[in-house]
């Protein structure tokens, strides 16, 4: 795919520990058109594993965090591979499918995540294959997809519910070619991802953006995605929550955790955690004074000099018309309207998602 993202004049740089496009042209174009038409993306960053087995679903159920053990097959969950201590290993999302498990997660831990869950099966029936170098995925997002879908994919997808995932074909140029669909959204939009072999995806990508062309759209790169994930709220694991987090400290407790499940790696302390009521630190939307975007581990300060956190993403924000960004603040510090300094301007606390209606009203 970089000879072709090559061919259509991309900038390349590193996200997730991939190579992939951060723009193909103005970002704040790329951004309008996903915000207001259909964008096409290269989701290349993930690592792909199956489970198979009779014991697949209670083995999965007993190391992540997601519960695995009620999914029927059409479905998937979002979980957390913990280790002992409740610290975030890896971010998964499982899928159902009636003879196997199919697990994503990010290509940069893959080789770590595949081992820490081929570790655990000692008695159980189960195998877990990697098919990261098979498997490609793209996503299709934007108020435009759903036309996109129904006419490519023949999906209606308001009778696709959230996370559901379902096998067809995407009909291109007279071709039918596999691929599962997933009804999942890189930034709070209608949107959903594909998966396909990975020898199909140049000739699909290059049909798909003359399809989202021809709709106004525009495959975009990760610098227009990353202002439209965090105008949404939706951190990103490797970069804004990690192994030196607990789920609650990134506030994703309640999409990536159930509490209803029964037992799991690192269930202990999550429950600990819980009990307790609250966390000494959590990650905060903040947005700046200036349009200037701050480095990820810029400090946040109080008014008196008090480190109140470490910045860990930010962008510019279409919607505020300045900088909004991510930062783990210590408790007291978290209230809107506080008076918290990033370097040379000024850092407010804010509510994420990032509205229309509320951008209007802070910039």
């Amino acid at each position: 795919m970089l000879e072709t993202h090559r061919a259509a004049a991309a900038e390349f740089a590193e996200y997730f520990g991939v190579r992939l496009p951060a723009q193909f042209g103005d970002p704040l174009a790329e951004y309008a058109a996903a915000r207001n038409r259909v964008a096409l993306i290269d989701t290349n960053f993930r690592a792909v594993f199956a489970l198979s087995g009779p014991d697949r679903v209670r083995y999965l159920n007993a190391v992540t965090s997601g519960n695995v053990r009620d999914l029927d097959p059409g479905q998937s969950a979002l979980g957390l591979l913990l280790n002992a201590q409740g610290h975030m290993l890896a971010e998964l999302i499982t899928l159902a499918l009636e003879d196997r498990l199919l697990v994503l997660g990010h290509a940069f831990l893959g080789k770590r995540s595949f081992e820490i869950l081929e570790k655990f099966i000692i008695m159980d029936d189960a195998t877990l294959t990697d098919e990261t170098a098979q498997t490609a995925t793209l996503a299709i997002e934007g108020p435009k997809a759903p036309e996109l879908l129904r006419e490519l994919l023949r999906i209606e997808y308001a009778q696709l519910p959230s996370a559901v995932h379902a096998a067809t074909s995407l009909e291109l140029s007279g071709r039918a070619i596999p691929c599962r669909i997933l009804r999942h959204s890189l930034f709070g939009s209608s949107g959903a991802e594909l998966l396909l072999a990975r020898q199909s995806l140049p000739a699909v990508w290059s049909l798909l953006g003359e399809a989202v062309r021809h709709r106004g759209g525009a495959p975009i790169g990760f610098r227009a995605l990353d202002m439209l994930r965090l105008e949404a709220g939706i951190p990103w694991f490797g970069t804004d929550f990690d192994e030196h987090h607990f789920p609650q400290e990134a506030g994703v407790e309640s999409t990536h955790i159930s509490f209803t499940k029964g037992c799991y790696t690192g269930q202990e302390i999550v429950e600990r955690v819980r009990s307790r009521g609250h966390v000494n630190r959590r990650l905060a939307g903040l947005l700046f004074g200036s349009a200037g975007v701050p480095k990820p581990g810029t400090a946040i300060l109080a008014a008196d000099g008090t480190e109140a956190g470490r910045v860990t993403s930010a962008a510019f924000s279409p919607l505020a018309g300045k900088a909004i960004g991510m930062a783990y603040l210590r408790r007291e510090y978290l209230q809107p309207g506080g008076n918290l300094h990033c370097g040379n301007t000024s850092a407010g606390v804010i509510e994420l998602p990032l509205r229309a209606a509320v951008a209007s009203e802070i910039s």
